[in-house]
């Protein structure tokens, strides 16, 4: 039976009060309480390494992607709470995942079950060495996702484009290459947004070494980092059912970025097609 925690959709609760109802640490996020037989788990949006999101599949199923505990080096399924959640569905434990957007501000989204068998990526560590994490897709039993604040969303995606840019292409190619290619998603009130991959876009700006892939002119100017100026473009827009890969996306300046999102002409597409499909293969080995 699950735990009566007393909690609605949305609410917020300071970390004293969460460890009040459900008698667990006060610290971590995964937190098991065997007086109430629940595991707490939290998403982090402030400070995290962790590439925790939802997610669509292609039969429009959403899920959330919880990856688990071990800040470096490979994780281990069979450690800690990795292997409580891992088995949530058969030992009679009630999962309940919270977001923190502001410290200290713990806002509830509800209770969720193990919807599928857990699996591993590639994703960066504490020190930034790409290792393997077990990613835990979840589902919530009784409610609908709740809407993330945009604030929230800008600054998780900044701080995965700042951890994107620190590695090369190779490091960025393996990440890719073992992606589920599953579109991540941000719930709102009127539809869901499809958020790009920093890891894809890095990568293919890199593969680029610096010059727009339509004028063939170097990048107009320099960023804050001193790197040549870009910015990704999906050759088929992802509000046209493009995906977000590599095979998909091009570098371009910002002039040629914005003529595409203008003109879009056949032929500038075909060129950049061909070349998205090709780039892969100029990576090094």
């Amino acid at each position: 039976m699950s735990f009566n925690q007393g909690l609605s959709q949305g609410d917020v609760l300071s970390n004293k009060r969460l460890c009040e109802i459900f008698k667990c640490s006060p610290q971590g996020g995964m937190r098991r309480s065997i007086k109430t037989n629940t595991l707490v788990i939290i998403s982090n949006y402030v400070n995290s390494i962790y590439d925790d999101r939802w997610i669509t599949d292609s039969r429009s199923n959403v899920f959330f992607y919880y990856t688990g505990m071990g800040q470096k080096g490979n994780q281990n399924l069979d450690y800690a709470q990795n292997k409580t959640l891992a088995e949530a569905n058969s030992n009679g434990i009630s999962v309940h995942l919270f977001n923190l957007y502001k410290q200290n501000e713990y806002t509830y989204i509800g209770e969720v079950y193990l919807a599928n068998s857990p699996f591993c990526e590639l994703q960066p560590d504490l020190h930034n060495n790409i290792r393997y994490v077990w990613i835990f897709p979840l589902k919530l039993k009784n409610e609908t996702p709740l809407i993330i604040p945009k604030e929230s969303i800008q600054n998780k995606y900044e701080k995965k484009s700042k951890t994107a840019k620190q590695l090369n292409v190779n490091e960025l190619k393996k990440i890719v290459d073992e992606s589920r290619g599953d579109k991540s998603v941000i719930i709102t009130s009127t539809s869901n947004t499809y958020l790009r991959d920093p890891y894809v876009s890095e990568l293919a700006k890199k593969l680029a070494n610096g010059c727009c892939r339509l004028c063939n002119n170097f990048a107009p100017f320099s960023d804050m980092d001193n790197n040549p100026y870009l910015e990704s473009h999906h050759v088929k827009w992802l509000s046209k059912g493009g995906e977000d890969e590599v095979k998909n996306i091009v570098a371009l300046c910002p002039n040629c970025h914005k003529r595409m999102h203008i003109l879009n002409k056949k032929e500038d597409v075909k060129l950049l097609k061909n070349i998205a499909k090709q780039q892969i293969n100029d990576i090094p080995v």
